[in-house]
């Protein structure tokens, strides 16, 4: 069930009217069911992923909680030992449920790693006639995402950073919890978790503003988004160079921006509808002045997740102590404290990478991504020398904006490297940037040759300009709180919306709205 469709509206607005309706103690259940029939409409294969998933994480998490609630009694009951004995214990059951966690990882790593890249060779499918074998490449819809859900889970349960969720019902809505199944974010239990379970009383502000926002998501996508990607798939498919090249960088920065911010609202929309308030994963990203605050703001989640489970626990192993004693003492202790961390920085960005795609376009950018950081990392000392005897400068309007324009293009140059799939094209396209003066040819049909007409491009800066507006108006509170103040102006401004939704959004009678980028079914 497509996001961006006629057939998802209706089930949401199906969904919150019955959950609305029902005794409050059993709303927790309308949200499991809806999910389930959600998820059900991707097919009995993608169903058994899931499923699949939940029971692992399931099965790990209860046989951790039974431990560490048997450790607990234990050592409440054995006060009187001595001290070392009973941290002794303690460690023997933590290595216990090291080896449980450990496990419960492998296994659903393997499950992505199979379905996402392996049963292409080796497959299977399911289907009203049976199981079959064979080559059949899995499409098991937003896999990446609830398994890195269950991941975390799993291990905030090992570092007793989150409760033991014992209801099997409930832990399957918390992993599979609809609305961020297909494109995040990817949420902790902490944050969310008993946000499903606790009853929620009808309120006109969460529907308004849940409503406002998902159909801001669909002007995203539907107007922008959808819009601009024929002139993408044009000029990558003719293999265009020269100013081209430059044209692909902005066109295809805005179509994923759309594409993933508008997909993302209307996630979170339709969360704040049942009244369930999702972590951002999207904080104005095109505003950042350097790469280190750009992957702050860009898909937060994501990052956070990687941070937490991979560099963190990466940065303190032993092995990583050990290189750390070993390069101060033979590389000097300049190095040594930068040689762990740029190890531990390297690998993260390389997991990021694969978690894209098992390809080499995707692991370039993620080098490339994690070598603009670390060298930026390197030139913050000159960076500060340089705000300390230009301040004024620094602070200037034309100096911050250039910071924002220069991130901006870097991002966007990298990024570029999603188009092509082919590394080396990448660069020989972006070095025809300096080979290929065509200039001319954007004045001689070419823009309009790429498959979108004069008007469209209007429409779509017109949509440019109102995102670029609706984050500066929301830099302090989210504008549709705002709107929620002034009813006249919230009443117009949704109408606004879904009006240039319908009369100038990418839809109709035979076409069907492209697949979100983060959300298709590979994810």
């Amino acid at each position: 069930m497509n996001f961006a469709s006629f057939e998802f509206l209706c089930f949401l607005c199906l969904l919150t009217a019955l959950y609305y309706l029902v005794p409050k103690r059993a709303q927790w259940v309308v949200l499991l069911l809806g999910s389930v029939v959600f998820y059900a409409f991707a097919g009995v294969t993608c169903c058994v992923f899931l499923l699949a998933v939940i029971a692992v994480s399931y099965l790990a998490v209860a046989v951790m909680g039974k431990r560490q609630r048997a450790c607990a009694a234990w050592l409440d009951a054995n006060r009187e030992l001595p001290k070392e004995q009973r941290k002794a214990y303690k460690n023997k059951n933590k290595k216990g449920n090291l080896a449980i966690v450990c496990t419960g990882i492998a296994v659903l790593a393997v499950a992505l790693i199979y379905a996402k890249f392996v049963s292409g060779y080796f497959g299977f499918k399911i289907d009203e006639s049976g199981l079959h074998l064979g080559k059949y490449a899995l499409e098991i819809m937003g896999i990446s995402y609830y398994t890195f859900i269950a991941i975390g889970y799993m291990l905030d349960v090992y570092r007793e950073k989150a409760p033991v969720q014992r209801n099997f019902a409930k832990h399957a809505l918390f992993v599979g919890f609809f609305p961020q199944l297909v494109m995040g974010p990817i949420s902790k239990y902490s944050d969310v978790g008993e946000q499903y379970f606790t009853p929620h009383a009808f309120a006109g502000k969460n529907l308004f503003c849940g409503a406002i926002r998902i159909a801001w998501g669909f002007f995203k996508k539907l107007v922008v988004a959808d819009a601009i990607a024929p002139a993408v798939g044009a000029i990558v498919a003719q293999q265009k160079g020269g100013v081209f090249f430059l044209l692909l960088c902005l066109f295809y920065s805005v179509r994923i921006y759309g594409d993933f911010t508008g997909g993302i609202d209307i996630v979170l929309g339709a969360a704040e509808m049942l009244g369930i308030k999702l972590p951002e994963n999207f904080n104005r990203p095109f505003s950042s002045k350097s790469t280190a605050e750009y992957w702050r703001r860009w898909h937060i989640t994501m990052g956070a997740w990687f941070t937490n489970y991979i560099f963190y626990p990466l940065s303190v192993t032993k092995s990583m102590q050990k290189l750390s004693k070993w390069s101060r003492a033979h590389l000097g202790t300049a190095i040594g404290k930068r040689l762990p961390v740029y190890i531990t920085t390297i690998v993260t960005w390389l997991f990021t990478g694969l978690w894209h795609g098992i390809a080499w376009n995707f692991v370039v950018w993620a080098m490339l991504n994690c070598l603009v950081l670390l060298v930026s990392q390197e030139l913050e000392p000159l960076y500060a020398k340089f705000r300390t005897k230009f301040p004024k400068l620094h602070a200037s309007a034309p100096y911050q904006t250039f910071m924002i324009v220069r991130t901006f293009c870097l991002m966007a140059l990298i990024r570029v490297l999603d188009c092509y799939m082919n590394v080396p094209l990448t660069f020989q396209k972006f070095l025809s940037v300096f080979t290929e003066f065509n200039w001319g040819s954007l004045f001689d049909g070419g823009l309009t040759a790429l498959g979108v007409s004069a008007s469209s491009f209007c429409v779509i800066g017109v949509g440019i300009l109102a995102m670029w507006g609706v984050s500066q108006l929301g830099k302090d509170r989210p504008l549709r709180e705002k709107l929620w103040e002034k009813p006249w102006l919230g009443s117009l401004a949704f109408a606004a919306v879904v009006f240039f939704v319908l009369v100038f959004g990418t839809y109709g009678l035979g076409y069907d709205a492209s697949a979100f980028i983060y959300g298709g079914t590979f994810n």
